[in-house]
């Protein structure tokens, strides 16, 4: 289960274009926290705090927890909105869970054992289709991530859907049966280069 990351926010009593440029003038992020059969809830975070989370991996199915109206919250980070020409956060919106609730997140995938294939150790190329998977999930099993070794797999060899470790909870969201996520594929020859070769081969060959 994906651990929880306490946020230190603010609530704003006060909806509005208004009230969330006075927000931003103040050096803050306007937010709001949806869902779980409740009122929305209004409000502020340091930009600095967003920026933190978004630069660690998997920020999309971590698990943020703070105080509202004097209640911890469980939450998402929904949607993020950017401001087109500095990227500055502009707001930002939470889901709030509750027990038993499904939900849909992005799970990133760690590759361990790419040292020990035998098939990157013979000039095999990783090729990852899927950095992260779309899943379905209860709220009280969200994974930090899947994982998958790689220590065994040799030239031609694929990971699947039911080779990632942890998704015990977790239904994929991409319909289609037991989808590739990774493969190691034959190494490259570039073609120049092997063009190149024959023609010295052939010259030595007329020389003799």
């Amino acid at each position: 289960m994906a651990k929880l990351t306490t946020l230190e926010i603010s609530e704003r009593a006060k909806a509005g274009k208004g009230a969330a440029r006075a927000t931003r003038r103040a050096g803050l992020v306007p937010g709001v926290v949806y869902g779980g059969k409740q009122e929305p809830n209004l409000i502020s975070i340091d930009p600095r705090i967003i920026m933190k989370e978004l630069h660690r991996e998997g920020w999309q199915s971590r698990l943020f927890q703070f105080q509202v109206g004097g209640k911890a919250v469980r939450a998402l980070i929904r949607d993020i909105q950017f401001h087109p020409v500095t990227d500055a956060p502009l707001h930002i919106d939470f889901l709030r869970l509750v027990p038993g609730q499904k939900v849909t997140v992005q799970v990133n995938i760690v590759f361990n054992g790419d040292e020990e294939a035998p098939g990157i150790k013979r000039g095999g190329v990783l090729n990852i289709a899927r950095h992260n998977v779309e899943v379905q999930v209860d709220v009280d099993h969200i994974p930090e991530h899947f994982t998958v070794d790689l220590s065994n797999l040799d030239i031609g060899d694929n990971v699947r859907w039911e080779d990632l470790q942890g998704t015990e909870h977790s239904t994929p969201v991409l319909q289609i049966e037991n989808f590739v996520v990774a493969s190691i594929a034959a190494p490259t020859v570039d073609e120049d280069v092997e063009e190149a070769s024959e023609d010295a081969a052939t010259d030595a060959a007329s020389a003799e």
